[in-house]
């Protein structure tokens, strides 16, 4: 018998648009043929620090504003870093970024936070940056497929 891996996805979606890129990487890792993942997918004011300690991999998605995450996205790790300090080290991650900059500042601090947590990055984060492009719907189904066959594999 095979136990469902648990894959988290924690999501600020405030437009039209992000919308379409969170229902992307749900699509993704829902994909068919990806049968032992159960995906959980959490506003950021929804999500516990138990949610994150029971999942074997985390996807995060935000916008960029003013040059950071989301503020939402930072409350999560305000509300959950020191519980899950020592309960999630080696947690495998990835992220993704609705950037209408260059996403730069909003990298470098989920790098900062997720290094502090001791999280891996296992998938290079997505960063779709600019004018809104059709095709980051297809980047971000990408995303999501990529880390749930990936964790249902084993490979992380």
């Amino acid at each position: 018998m095979v136990t469902s891996k648990k894959l988290l996805l924690v999501s600020h979606a405030p437009s039209i648009n992000t919308i379409r890129m969170l229902e992307a990487v749900i699509r993704g890792a829902n994909h068919p043929e990806i049968t032992h993942v159960e995906l959980t997918v959490l506003s950021p004011l929804d999500t516990t620090p138990d949610d994150i300690k029971t999942s074997q991999a985390i996807i995060i998605g935000t916008t960029e504003n003013l040059g950071y995450m989301a503020g939402l996205i930072k409350d999560v790790f305000d509300r959950c870093y020191y519980e899950c300090l020592e309960n999630t080290q080696g947690l495998p991650f990835t992220f993704y970024i609705r950037a209408g900059l260059d996403g730069t500042g909003t990298h470098r601090a989920l790098e900062s936070i997720t290094t502090g947590l001791r999280w891996k990055l296992v998938q290079e984060p997505l960063i779709c940056k600019g004018k809104f492009d059709e095709i980051f719907i297809r980047q971000c189904e990408e995303l999501g497929m990529a880390m749930a066959a990936g964790l249902e594999a084993g490979i992380f």
